[in-house]
C-alpha cells in the first residue's frame, strides 16, 4: 500500500487501516505514534453537524484539539485530519478529509471531498468510499509564520481552513450503519515539501 504521507504521522496507522478493514472493523492505530497539536488560541478548530449512528454538534478547539495534513499521493489533492478530545463516555472522534484541491492554493468553488470517520479503540470507521458525496465549497491555504508553528520542520507549514456539505452519508464497509455529516468547517495544519506546492502552481 502506497503510504499517503511522506512523514511518520499519527493519521498512518489510522489510514492503512483503513485499506485494512473488513466489514466496516479496523485495527486499532499503534499507541506508540506521536499525535500533532494544532494551531494555537482560535485559529485552530474543528466544528461538525452529526446524525445517524451518532448524534452531536462537535465544537473542538485549542489543547484538545489535534490536527495534521500534507498531500495526497501521486497528485490528488490534499488530506488533513483532525482529532477531538474524550466525549464524556470515552469516545475519541478521528476525521480525514481528503480534498481535491491543489496544495497551497485557496479556491472558492466546490471541490470533490471524500470523507472517514474513526472511532478511536473501539474498531469502527464510517466512509463516503468516493469523492462525490461530500464538497469542499470555500477553501484557504495560507503559510505559518515560523514563530507560531506548534512544531519545527523543514516542509512548508500551511494553515487550512475549509467549510462544506455531505449530501450522502459515510457509512461502515458492509453498509450495516450510516453516519450523516450535514455540515463540516475547520482550520487546521498541513506540511507541504517545496516540489508539491510548486508542482501545483505549474499545474494550475
Amino acid at each position: 500500500m502506497q503510504l499517503p504521507f511522506k512523514r511518520p504521522h499519527a493519521l498512518l496507522p489510522a489510514l492503512c487501516a483503513l485499506a485494512a478493514c473488513t466489514n466496516g472493523v479496523a485495527p486499532p492505530p499503534s499507541a506508540t505514534t506521536p499525535t500533532a497539536a494544532c494551531l494555537p488560541g482560535e485559529r485552530g478548530y474543528f466544528r461538525a453537524s452529526l446524525r445517524g449512528e451518532l448524534d452531536a454538534e462537535l465544537d473542538w478547539r485549542g489543547a484538545g484539539l489535534q490536527c495534521e495534513g500534507g498531500a495526497r499521493p501521486e497528485g490528488r489533492g490534499l488530506r488533513v485530519s483532525f482529532l477531538g478530545p474524550a466525549d464524556a463516555s470515552g469516545r475519541q472522534l478521528r476525521f480525514v478529509f481528503g480534498i481535491a484541491a491543489a496544495p497551497g492554493v485557496g479556491m472558492n468553488r466546490a471541490a470533490p471531498t471524500n470523507v472517514t470517520v474513526i472511532v478511536e479503540g473501539q474498531r469502527q470507521l464510517y466512509a463516503t468510499q468516493g469523492d462525490d458525496k461530500c464538497a469542499v465549497e470555500a477553501l484557504s491555504q495560507e503559510p505559518v509564520a515560523a514563530a507560531t508553528r506548534p512544531y519545527p520542520g523543514e516542509a512548508r507549514l500551511y494553515r487550512v481552513a475549509a467549510r462544506g456539505y455531505c449530501i450522502d452519508p459515510a457509512a461502515t464497509l458492509d453498509g450495516s450503519a450510516r453516519l450523516y455529516i450535514n455540515r463540516f468547517d475547520f482550520a487546521g495544519l498541513a506540511r507541504f515539501e517545496d516540489n508539491e506546492v510548486h508542482a501545483s502552481a505549474a499545474h494550475d
